[in-house]
């Protein structure tokens, strides 16, 4: 990753490392994630972001909701439907904040 990459660059450039990091190297549909590494990449990666990450059948609601195809994998952009899911709030909470402070 080139040093002359801004705050939010990494950040893009994590987000989507971090999802073929879970994409089997077996997967007979490439990239996409299958059900068991996505339920690792929950606990793993969003543990603190997602409640009952280690849950199977929450997580398995998770992928059901996501699974926008019905596929029973992950797509990158169903994957990034569940990232603009937990960064909305957290915009949501980091607003409510700085409206607070200049109170």
């Amino acid at each position: 990753m080139a040093d002359c990459y801004t705050e939010l660059e990494k950040a893009v450039v994590v987000l989507v490392e971090n999802f073929y990091k879970y994409v089997s190297k077996y997967s007979l549909v490439k990239n996409k994630i299958s059900k068991s590494s996505f339920r690792k990449m929950l606990q793993h990666e969003l543990n603190h972001m997602l409640t009952d990450t280690g849950n199977r059948k929450a997580a398995d609601k998770l992928i059901q909701n996501l699974d926008a195809n019905h596929d029973g994998r992950i797509s990158f952009d169903e994957y990034w439907t569940l990232i603009g899911g937990i960064t909305s709030p957290i915009a949501n909470l980091i607003r409510e904040q700085e409206q607070q402070n200049s109170s």
